[in-house]
């Protein structure tokens, strides 16, 4: 190869990396960690999940109510009121969560509170609500709760400042 081949694949690289970190500076300044539309997302996401588990509900509600009457399906219908059980107890948690979100905050923050979005090195953070991973705009996120270890061990932290959990260190490299 060439040494003007080899130095054409290294400005290549080289061009590709500057138009990565601009690509990457351009979606921040137009506001791809925008959390008002992050909240929103949150939102409709469990308000989604909220009209999958009623309607899941009314239909096992429907079936349990049709089984016949005989000691024949005694197992069905305690399986079923078991099952019944279970939903109502995620449906009062996912009612709870939709509360819970109502308070969170939406304006910046300067240090980790309810509320911020904190992009670390490995990871974003949305401390509102324990919905677990979701992807937004293209990019993984998780929305823990003020209670989860990750959310404690972040509270009151600034930009730069540095954590463990599970022994993996993570930099806070942005709070909105």
């Amino acid at each position: 190869m060439s040494s003007l081949l080899k130095l054409g694949h290294i400005f290549n690289h080289y061009e590709g990396l500057l138009l990565a970190e601009f690509n990457y500076l351009w979606i921040v300044l137009q506001g791809i960690y925008n959390k008002p539309e992050l909240r929103e997302f949150v939102k409709e996401m469990i308000s989604g999940k909220i009209k999958s588990l009623d309607y899941y509900l009314n239909f096992t509600l429907e079936a349990s109510q049709e089984i016949k009457k005989t000691t024949k399906y005694d197992s069905i219908r305690e399986e079923l009121q078991q099952e019944l059980y279970h939903l109502d107890r995620q449906m009062a948690s996912l009612q709870k969560m939709k509360r819970e979100l109502a308070k969170v905050i939406s304006s910046p923050t300067s240090v980790v509170q309810r509320g911020s979005l904190v992009i670390t090195n490995k990871a974003r953070f949305y401390i509102s609500v324990s919905l677990g991973e979701f992807f937004f705009k293209g990019d993984r996120y998780y929305a823990i709760s003020l209670e989860s270890p990750m959310a404690q061990i972040l509270l009151g932290k600034a930009v730069g400042e540095t954590f463990e959990l599970n022994g993996i260190t993570q930099r806070i490299e942005e709070i909105y």
